[in-house]
């Protein structure tokens, strides 16, 4: 689900002068309805790094809110492109963002991480272990310079990596609020840590630079490299 685009949504962005605000982590049914992805893992399976009542509420509450209100909006958008009405388009294109990408952000998050029992935590030498030493020096010198760079997030937003194609070149990036990596910095997300206070808040209260120190020890690597060879 990580590597495809909403067909629909792509459709419904060429019909209308709206943006491409979604980077390509989306997967719809055919009535062009988003849905919750299942995670697979135990909402308790993260712990200690992550609680399974944090992980319970993010994934039912949180991540729901986002596809409800995104199915919301994009319907509103379908019916006014079948009226033509080209400023109700427009209007509805903050809530597709927000949503939207608070939609793919989650979804790749979820596939980011992974229990300890299952290889969390566990970068094993390959093409994104080196990458990340030509890049940053080493593993513990890249996980301390992208703490550093997302612990300073302003509010809410995530911390990226993201691979930028044109200089074939792994980096760290940061997004405000629930904007997507590729729509606002052109790189391909690899990996995303939520710093939205709800996906660490109740554990870790107002200490975010701590919930970034142990995260690591869930980070499902296979999948970062899955991602990284794909966008290369």
């Amino acid at each position: 689900r990580g590597f495809r685009i909403m067909l629909a949504l792509r459709a419904a962005s060429r019909r209308s002068l709206a943006l491409r605000v979604l980077p390509r982590a989306f997967s719809a049914v055919p009535s062009t309805s988003f849905t919750l992805p299942d995670l697979t893992y135990d909402y308790g399976a993260l712990e200690p790094a992550v609680s399974g009542e944090i992980m319970t509420i993010h994934h039912t509450k949180h991540h729901q809110t986002y596809v409800t209100n995104l199915n919301a909006a994009y319907e509103k958008m379908l019916d006014a492109q079948a009226k033509g009405d080209i400023d109700a388009v427009i209007a509805l294109q903050g809530a597709i963002k927000f949503n939207g990408g608070g939609h793919v952000n989650h979804s790749i998050f979820w596939q980011n991480l992974c229990p300890i029992s299952e290889g969390g935590g566990v970068l094993q030498d390959g093409p994104l272990s080196a990458a990340i030493t030509a890049e940053f020096g080493s593993l513990e010198a890249f996980q301390a310079k992208f703490n550093a760079t997302t612990a300073a997030i302003q509010g809410s937003g995530w911390g990226w990596l993201g691979y930028d194609k044109a200089a074939d070149k792994i980096k760290i990036a940061t997004c405000a609020n629930q904007d997507p990596l590729a729509h606002t910095h052109g790189l391909v997300p690899l990996l995303g840590i939520d710093v939205w206070e709800h996906a660490y808040y109740l554990q870790y209260k107002n200490v975010r630079p701590e919930y970034l120190k142990q995260i690591w020890s869930i980070v499902n690597w296979k999948d970062v490299e899955a991602r990284y060879l794909a966008a290369k």
